[in-house]
């Protein structure tokens, strides 16, 4: 039996969504449909009409506006089959929530919908996909899309969560602290890697695509991520004034926002304390440093005689070694620029990665505390800006 929610229909360019199999049970696509649903609902409970003004920053959005775009993307993609001839459940919503079309600084001066009528759009498009699974079992495309809104949504209550560090303001969740792990180095030996994803692995992004052999040298990583009591010897060790440690950038970066620390730190005669999100705690000696970016990352390694890994040698390192390779506590710098893998085409949501490779941005690894386990998979590409650190971001180093 068919429902009459439109199916995404086979157009020029976009993929055999055959090769993205297997694909998850309904069921599943169910359950993680609810948990993101619901971990939205829980991160924006407190958000009114009085609290939704925040300031017009780059690193931001408005959060109603935030809302009504995840809302907006799961409709577009697996109600209206990608096509904006198909109207929308909501007058006006693609004037107002197509990322690709709505510049950043203006949505802050739309017309958007109050608090009360922005969460109806939420629960009516929630609701309509929930609908999708009483029926049948999707086939290849409406898995694929169901896929994309979901981790889609993911990534956005990842946003709100730094947003919320960004801002101060407070965190509904609490997330399980991090154990001392070794620091050891994994040694691993020269040879050859396919580097990507393969097909048949299931859902991938398309800068995943395909795997494709490399060649690398023999290199020692570090176990883990570099954590706050190493860095803090960097800081205390004057890092933040010794111009040799840093490149041109980042020095002009460092002079720029006046640092002598990383953001969220700062010190009093108890010792060390950092901001997360409306609190000051004591800085945890064990817990990977966090919010520093990709120049400070940098300048500790050229302190500390070490360099950043490259995102190949971080992706062999996690699949060669996955009970000894400690990951998925924050997302982590590499020294690899931003770049289409061999043979790239963009998937149908030609927004995720193509626009830009063209600008400077550095590819992160692994996730944080607040990724979602379903997206942890070793061969996900993160990327940023190398002066970016509101992000829970942090990273770990190679032996010269």
């Amino acid at each position: 039996m068919r429902d009459n929610i439109a199916e995404p229909s086979p157009r020029a360019g976009w993929p055999d969504f055959s090769l993205y199999r297997p694909h998850p049970p309904a069921a599943r696509l169910r359950a993680w449909l609810v948990e993101a649903h619901d971990l939205s609902s829980l991160l924006t409970q407190f958000l009114g009409d009085e609290t939704i003004v925040v300031p017009l920053l780059p690193i931001v959005n408005p959060p109603l506006w935030e809302l009504g775009h995840i809302a907006w993307f799961q409709e577009f993609w697996l109600h209206r089959g990608g096509d904006f001839s198909r109207p929308s459940m909501l007058r006006d919503a693609d004037r107002w929530y197509d990322s690709a079309r709505v510049a950043h600084d203006t949505r802050w001066s739309l017309d958007l919908p109050d608090a009360q009528a922005t969460r109806g759009y939420v629960e009516g498009v929630y609701k309509r996909t929930l609908a999708l699974f009483e029926r049948e079992s999707p086939g290849d495309a409406r898995a694929y899309f169901t896929q994309l809104a979901i981790f889609h949504q993911d990534m956005h209550n990842e946003a709100f969560c730094h947003m919320w560090q960004t801002l101060s303001y407070r965190m509904p969740l609490a997330w399980a602290q991090a154990d001392a792990a070794d620091a050891a180095d994994l040694e691993l030996p020269a040879g050859r890697f396919a580097l990507g994803a393969s097909r048949g692995s299931g859902f991938v992004f398309d800068n995943e695509k395909w795997a494709h052999e490399v060649d690398l040298r023999d290199y020692a990583i570090a176990r883990r991520a570099v954590n706050n009591a190493e860095y803090r010897a960097f800081v205390e060790a004057g890092g933040y004034a010794r111009r040799e440690l840093w490149s041109e950038a980042g020095w002009a970066m460092r002079e720029r926002l006046a640092l002598a620390h990383p953001r969220y730190w700062r010190r009093a005669a108890q010792g060390w304390s950092v901001r997360r999100f409306d609190r000051w705690v004591p800085l945890a000696e064990h817990e990977p440093v966090m919010h520093v970016s990709w120049y400070e990352a940098e300048a500790y390694c050229a302190w500390a005689g070490r360099r950043l890994p490259s995102e190949a040698e971080w992706e062999r390192a996690a699949a060669t070694c996955p009970d000894r390779f400690d990951s998925g506590r924050v997302w982590e710098w590499t020294s690899s620029r931003f770049a289409p893998y061999p043979g790239f085409t963009a998937d149908p949501y030609k927004e995720y990665s193509e626009p830009w490779f063209a600008d400077e941005h550095r590819v992160l690894r692994g996730g944080s505390f607040a990724t979602p386990p379903r997206l942890l998979r070793r061969t996900w590409r993160n990327f940023y800006a190398p002066a970016r650190a509101d992000m829970f971001c942090g990273f770990r180093s190679c032996a010269l």
